[in-house]
This record gives C-alpha cells, structure tokens and sequence, in this order.
C-alpha cells in the first residue's frame, strides 16, 4: 500500500470513530431524562464538536486525496526526470570515451612526435650526423626537381675535393658545386645569449662560423675551367637563413662578393626551378639545328609530293582526253554501222521489186 492510501485509510478510521462516538453521546443523551440546560447545552457543544470532526475528517479525506494526487504526479515526473537524466548522462559519458579515444590517440602522437623531436636533437648535436641530415635534405630537393641528368652527388671535381652537390650546367656558366653547412652551435649560442658582451661574443663567433664556411666554399669548390665561376651554400633551416639576411648583413654581402651564393631550402627550390628552366632551353637550342635540317627534308619531301600530284593530275588529264576521243571514235564507228546496215536494207528492198527473168517473159 502507498502512503497516500495509508493516510485515506487511517482518515477514514478517525471519522468513524468521531462519528460513532457523537451519535453514542447523542443516544445517551436521549436516553437520560430531561437535565438541566447546562446539561443540554453540553449535549449541544458536542453534536456540534462531533459535526466539526466530521467536517476535518472529511477535509482531511481531501487533503490526503490530493496530497495523494501531486505526490503520484511529482513521482511521475521525477521517474521521467531521472530516465531522460539517465539517457543524457549515458550519451555525454559516450562523448566523453569519445574524446578520450581522440586524446588517447593524440598524446600517443604527441609520444611519438617527442621521440622524434628527441632523435632529431640526437642528430643535430652530433656534427657528422647533422652534415648528413643537410645533405639528405640536399638530395631530396635536387632530385624531386631535376631530372637525374642534370646533377651528380658526391662528384669530386678536379681538385680532388668532393661536392656534396654538382649541379651539371653547359658553358658557360659550366657546373655550379653545392655544399651543405649547418652552423647550429654557434647559432644556439647566439640564440641563448642575453644583450651585452655575450651577446657580442655570440655574434662575432656566429659571423666568423659562417665566414669561414663561405671561404672553404669559395677556395674548394670554385675551380677555374672545371665549374662555374660560383657555388651554392645550401643552410638546411630558414631560422638560420632568416638570421643571416636580418642581423648580419655585412656576411651575406662578402659571401656575394666570394661568389657564394647562401641559400636555404626555400631559395634553393627557387634555383633548382631556375636551373630546369635554362637547361629546357638549352636543349631546345641543341635540338635547333637537327629541328631546321628535319624541316629541309620535310620540304622537300612536300616538293616531291606537290611534283607527283602535278604529274598525277597530267595523267588525270590526258586519260580523260583519251576517253572523250575514244568515245568519239566509238560514235563514228557506230555511224559508220548505221550506214552500212541502211545500204544492205535498201538492196534489199530493189532486189524484191526487180522480177525474176522468166516471170518477166511469161508475162
């Protein structure tokens, strides 16, 4: 049973009791012989008390009735309250595994990509590997750019230097040698000091790095009637590009005046683009020559061809000329039929009117 069915029920007892007991007054009452009218007047006070009950404990009925009512209807919707709040929390908790498969997924990204940033530092602290890692990154740009015809890596010049990068141009301006230099060190050391005598000792240690990269450059790998006349610097970082053209201008220009040329990954896309153009143009002005002597024949093929239609066309003309004349001979020849067959009839006709020599006798 429900509480609000419990409270009806116990509502219920009260008012039959109340009832019972003022109809058992009401009964003593008459039952007694006639008192006084105090006596009576308590008789009154308690018919109507008993009435009052009634009326409470028919009130009560109400309350309980529609205290009832509202409790059915707060648990109603407090059931679907908590079903919808259950399917809401079912679905964010489904988002949230969601989003924590994503972040599971991105901190194991993030994991690896440590690990790399780890190794890279592994390989940019230790010189050897980081030539290599300059020279891979060389290769990638130069071979995804020209065709392999066009360059030859670790070629050794005439000097018995080697280039990382030899870049094959025809004379001029002949092969122009690429090598890659990676100035970390000093570079750091510029990045990690603050304003004042570090910072100047940083910057006269980084100028005198590169320096020194651009005459190594310039004396080995410029040679006289094997290369061009200047080389390529290739600095495998744009920071580093970007810090040399920005604050230290002065080095940039006596690279250009050593006729090294310093380039980053960027700006040597940009040559290699440069390069492939002048060497398509220099294969179209090889192939110019063999292109006009193709066209001479070509012509005089089509020469050849225009005599031969002309001849063709005589032949055209005079089978034409024989077939008209042979049908004219044709329309002779049948006149000169017609005639004969037209003589033969009329000897016929004269000899069938000429009698025969004893006919004409008898006659």
């Amino acid at each position: 049973m429900s509480g609000s069915g419990f409270a009806i029920a116990i509502a219920a007892v009260v008012l039959l009791v109340a009832v019972a007991g003022g109809f058992a007054l009401v009964l003593a009452q008459l039952r007694r012989p006639r008192q006084d009218p105090m006596a009576q007047w308590q008789a009154e006070q308690i018919a109507s008390l008993t009435s009052r009950l009634q009326a409470l404990a028919e009130s009560q009925v109400s309350l309980q009735n529609a205290i009832g009512q509202r409790l059915d209807g707060v648990t109603q919707r407090l059931g679907d309250g908590l079903s919808q709040s259950a399917e809401k929390t079912a679905k964010s908790l489904g988002e949230i595994q969601q989003r924590l498969n994503v972040i599971d997924k991105a901190q194991e990204n993030i994991t690896k990509l440590s690990s790399d940033v780890v190794g890279l530092q592994d390989i940019l602290s230790n010189k050897q590997a980081r030539g290599a890692f300059g020279e891979i990154q060389l290769n990638d740009l130069v071979s995804a750019t020209l065709p392999p015809s066009a360059y030859e890596f670790q070629a050794t010049l005439s000097n018995g230097k080697r280039a990382d990068c030899l870049i094959l141009l025809p004379k001029p301006p002949g092969a122009i040698a690429v090598d890659a230099k990676f100035p970390l060190e000093s570079y750091r050391a510029l990045l990690a000091a603050e304003r004042g005598e570090d910072r100047k000792l940083a910057e006269r240690a980084f100028r005198t790095d590169v320096l020194k990269h651009v005459a190594d450059i310039a004396e080995r790998y410029i040679v006289a009637g094997d290369t061009a006349d200047s080389a390529l610097m290739f600095l495998p970082s744009e920071a580093v590009y970007a810090e040399l053209h920005a604050n230290f201008r002065e080095v940039v220009e006596r690279s250009f005046q050593a006729k090294v040329w310093i380039v980053s990954p960027t700006t040597m896309m940009a040559t290699l683009n440069t390069v492939r153009a002048i060497l398509r143009d220099v294969r179209m002005r090889e192939q110019a020559g063999l292109i006009q002597k193709e066209v001479a024949v070509l012509m005089k093929d089509v020469r050849r061809l225009d005599a031969r239609v002309d001849n063709l066309q005589k032949h055209f003309h005079q089978a034409t000329r024989d077939v008209d004349e042979i049908v004219i001979s044709s329309k002779k020849i049948a006149g000169r039929a017609d005639k004969i067959e037209e003589l033969e009839l009329e000897e016929e006709q004269r000899l069938r009117l000429v009698p025969e020599p004893g006919k004409a006798a008898e006659g």
